[in-house]
């Protein structure tokens, strides 16, 4: 039934003839007045201003619309959404949605709210509908028409309010994620009549710099508000400065249930101002923490590497030792020392025998004392001694000419030899002490290295 044809106390043919001569109590004819108006009129749309607001503990609102002659009962009831409870306030113009019923204790019809909108946010709406539409059939949405975001951008242009808090939350965001990306700052109102203009000439601006210096993408910003508070970034000129941009724009306006015509043409739409960069910092932050975790990678392989070098070099350095001129020196002086030994023990033992039998004879001589006897045996004595001697003189001059061998051997296994074959020593410049292991150089070390005729002066780097 349309609402046309229909008064506020027209209720038709309600009571028949025959009806009209019953009596009703007062709840029965309340009750179908209810019913008809329930019946009939039920949901409704009612402009008008709110007055004798009243904000019950039990978050039920409780107020009056009016116009130039009529008020009219409302409830909003606790259940109902808390931005609508948000728009409640007395002076206010707004259309309200809702049933027509009667509040029976009392016989007084009025509007159970369920929707509130301010006077003229309607057509706010209805003109957005009307732009998108049309925005849309130009194409100005179309996904191919939409420009990249670069991976890792360097320099990044931003049109806001310098006093906005969404400026502060993307600041935060990049100073934490990327440091190094340069800001070029545009100030703009992003509310207002002409706001959209200044944002507009921002977004010219900032192609210009470009010019002269490259920009890698530029982000539109605002924190969030009522739809008349977005308005701005839903304006055509606006949105066609979007478009005709040669540099990618973002556009993060509002909260993340806010949505506006720049939202739509922007390259990139994000939820919120913090949302925003994060998008434009992202390709950095993956980057590092890719970089981080192949330089620990690379880390753990040079580590063990540098445990193989250096096992080998101790088993390297164990063979060149066990290898060295001065073992095989030090067992040649080993065995010299033995043979010493042997012929001083040799000596001593031909020394000892002679002297037992000189006795054994000297003994003999005195039991027997002939003088020929004696005389022979001295003779035989002396030529004995003589022998002796001569033996003695021969083993010495023997064991002379071994030692001499053996020394010439020596010399021939002794450091300047050795350097004449090619080897070398490496010594300490100030101390003389001989580097065996390359740890025991350091960076800026005076060395001397001896090499057969003369020797060689470096510093280590």
């Amino acid at each position: 039934m349309t609402r046309k044809s229909q008064s506020q106390w027209d209720f038709g043919e309600l009571f028949t003839a025959e009806e009209t001569r019953d009596v009703l109590t007062v709840s029965e004819l309340t009750t179908r007045v209810k019913r008809a108006l329930e019946t009939r009129i039920g949901l409704v749309w009612v402009e008008g201003e709110i007055t004798n607001l009243r904000l019950q503990a039990s978050g039920h609102c409780y107020f009056t619309i009016k116009d130039e002659s009529t008020q009219l009962s409302c409830v909003l009831f606790r259940g109902t959404r808390a931005t609508q409870r948000e728009l409640m306030e007395n002076g206010k113009k707004v259309v309200l949605h809702g049933d027509l019923t009667v509040y029976e204790p009392r016989g007084q019809y009025q509007l159970i709210v369920q929707k509130v909108e301010l006077q003229g946010v309607g057509e706010l709406q209805a003109k957005f509908e009307k732009l998108k539409l049309k925005l849309k059939a130009e194409g100005l949405f179309d996904p191919e028409a939409k420009q990249e975001l670069p991976n890792y951008p360097q320099c990044m242009g931003i049109v806001t309010s310098l006093s906005g808090a969404a400026l502060r939350d993307v600041l935060h965001v990049i100073r934490r994620r990327q440091p190094s990306l340069q800001i070029v700052l545009v100030a703009s109102r992003v509310q207002g009549q002409g706001a959209e203009d200044e944002i507009a000439m921002g977004i010219q601006k900032l192609n210009k710099w470009s010019e002269r210096q490259p920009l890698d993408l530029i982000l539109i910003t605002r924190g969030g508000g009522s739809l008349e508070d977005l308005w701005a970034f839903n304006e055509e000129a606006l949105a066609r400065a979007i478009f005709t941009s040669k540099i990618p724009v973002v556009s993060a306006v509002g909260h993340e249930i806010d949505f506006t015509i720049s939202d739509f043409v922007a390259d990139v739409r994000a939820a919120t101002p913090s949302a925003a960069a994060e998008i434009i910092t992202a390709g950095t932050v993956a980057l590092s923490e890719s970089l981080a975790d192949t330089g620990e990678r690379l880390s753990r392989l040079m580590s063990r590497r540098h445990e193989y070098l250096r096992d080998r070099l101790g088993a390297v350095g164990h063979r060149l030792l066990r290898c060295h001129p001065r073992r095989s020196l030090q067992k040649h002086m080993q065995r010299v020392d033995e043979l010493h030994d042997d012929l001083l023990r040799a000596s001593q033992s031909q020394w000892k025998s002679g002297e037992q039998r000189w006795r054994g004879l000297s003994e003999r001589l005195l039991r027997v004392r002939p003088e020929l006897t004696l005389r022979r045996r001295r003779e035989n004595l002396i030529q004995l001694a003589q022998r002796l001697q001569e033996h003695s003189l021969y083993r010495r001059e023997k064991l002379s000419q071994d030692v001499a061998r053996l020394a010439d051997r020596l010399r021939l296994l002794g450091p300047e030899n050795v350097l004449a074959r090619g080897y070398s020593i490496t010594q300490d410049a100030r101390s003389g002490k001989v580097i065996r292991l390359p740890k025991d150089v350091k960076s800026g070390q005076s060395l001397r290295t001896r090499v057969a005729g003369g020797g060689i002066d470096s510093t280590v780097n």
